[in-house]
């Protein structure tokens, strides 16, 4: 069995880790780790809760620990570059466990917080910079950071970052970093694009794979349910009462309506919070302290946390609206059975959905178990409103007179709201864009 001081770390380093629950090296860890400290570019490839982070981490800071000076003023020596503030705040934390007790400063800088604060926090230097690409920009482009003494490059979450377009951000941030440097990739999936970036960035780099692209966590049981928007809301609250001492992580695709399903769920008594690019970080953050201190039961979140929460407790995840990019699936059904536990997955499909269920199902190369109704059928997918089309229209009432997918008599009430404007849950009747506002591929405020 491999354990981490035969991989040569610095006593330092191993008297850190005892204090934590890693106890031998995981897959990626024990491959990855020996070329990064020969100094080898590296490109890695697996799968969400792997321990990436330790993986370039720990090498990283064996190599800064030899140096033995502080940096120079506004000086970096290390840059991991990641696509939220959610991850950038996780490796930041993850780093800080590793380097207490050394004299090695990690410094984090990411939108919604205080441009002033961050410039002086680095006015000294730091010795490891975490960032998201759209601030470190702003920093560099005020003089409040340099690069040119950087040695080490890492992008984490490359596919991810590609998906929220920072590949610009990304052209810009390299032209302030030394040819000569030591640069390394990790992925989750690897599309064209990131093989082109690897060709770019990384010189005759090592390619470390532990995991199939697409292939989701072992020990997540996975299921999808074929219902209307409209049904979404009362299915959910049935499957979160199910589990009431268990946390859950509910996904939608837009800020508004994963707002509003958070409201929704606490007026029905769940106590639930909510983290979208609409929050401030301190929101974002006091939300997330309260979720990991099990002060909240149930998260709901739009993609921007499917990377960035690594909560051991997370014991579900339901994709209250199915995401727009495949790949997103398995990130954001790696938020649990992490670090070995078991979990569960149940996506809600509407029929304006089907495309997106066929998507994730050709990246998994097998069908998802059905929980509940059946695939629709081609005329009712076709008849569905696509994204953009009749969104905020009130919605046909069959005969009866109630809304297709509103709560029986009897049902928990929702808060009362003008008549005139009624909007049911889901976001079928909401706009279906990307967070932020921008389609894949523009530049997001990070």
């Amino acid at each position: 069995m491999t354990t981490f001081a035969d991989l040569g770390l610095s006593d330092k380093l191993l008297k850190a880790l005892e204090k934590t629950n890693l106890q031998t090296p995981t897959p990626i860890q024990a491959q990855a780790i020996p070329y990064i400290m020969q100094g080898r570019d590296l490109m890695g490839l697996a799968q969400t809760g792997t321990g990436k982070t330790a993986a370039f981490g720990l090498p990283l800071l064996h190599r800064l620990l030899d140096i033995g000076h502080p940096p120079g003023p506004k000086n970096v020596r290390a840059l991991i570059l990641a696509p939220t503030r959610e991850l950038t705040l996780q490796i930041k934390d993850n780093l800080e466990v590793f380097t207490k007790g050394t004299p090695v400063k990690v410094t984090m800088v990411v939108g919604g917080a205080s441009l002033f604060r961050q410039a002086q926090a680095l006015s000294k230097g730091t010795d490891v910079l975490v960032a998201t690409p759209g601030r470190l920009i702003d920093l560099l482009e005020r003089g409040d950071v340099k690069l040119d003494q950087c040695g080490y490059l890492v992008l984490d979450e490359a596919d991810h970052m590609l998906d929220m377009g920072f590949i610009h951000s990304l052209r810009k941030i390299a032209k302030h970093i030394p040819l000569k440097r030591q640069t390394l990739l990790f992925s989750a999936t690897m599309p064209k694009d990131i093989s082109e970036i690897a060709d770019t960035y990384l010189r005759d780099p090592i390619r470390v794979q532990v995991t199939t692209a697409g292939k989701t966590a072992d020990k997540v049981t996975q299921g999808v349910h074929f219902l209307p928007n409209g049904d979404k809301a009362r299915v959910l609250e049935d499957y979160l009462k199910k589990h009431p001492t268990e946390q859950a992580l509910v996904f939608g695709r837009t800020k508004h309506g994963s707002e509003k399903l958070m409201k929704l769920l606490a007026g029905w008594g769940f106590k639930a919070g909510s983290i979208h690019g609409n929050k401030s970080q301190s929101q974002r953050d006091r939300t997330l302290t309260e979720f990991r201190n099990g002060e909240l039961d149930v998260l709901v979140a739009t993609d921007v946390a499917a990377r960035g929460i690594d909560i051991p407790t997370v014991r579900h995840v339901y994709n209250f609206d199915m995401p727009n990019v495949p790949e997103n699936y398995v990130h954001r059904i790696g938020r649990t059975a992490r670090a070995g536990a078991e979990g569960t997955s149940v996506s809600f499909c509407a029929p304006a959905e089907m495309g997106e269920l066929q998507a994730i199902e050709k990246l998994l190369k097998k069908p998802l178990p059905i929980l509940g109704g059946a695939p629709w059928a081609a005329d009712i997918v076709a008849a569905a409103p696509k994204p953009g089309q009749n969104r905020g229209q009130r919605p046909a009432r069959p005969q009866g007179g109630r809304p297709q997918g509103a709560k029986p008599a009897g049902s928990k009430p929702q808060q009362a709201r003008p008549a005139a404007k009624p909007k049911p849950m889901g976001g079928g009747n909401a706009p279906r864009r990307a967070e932020g506002g921008k389609p894949a591929g523009q530049r997001r405020t990070s």
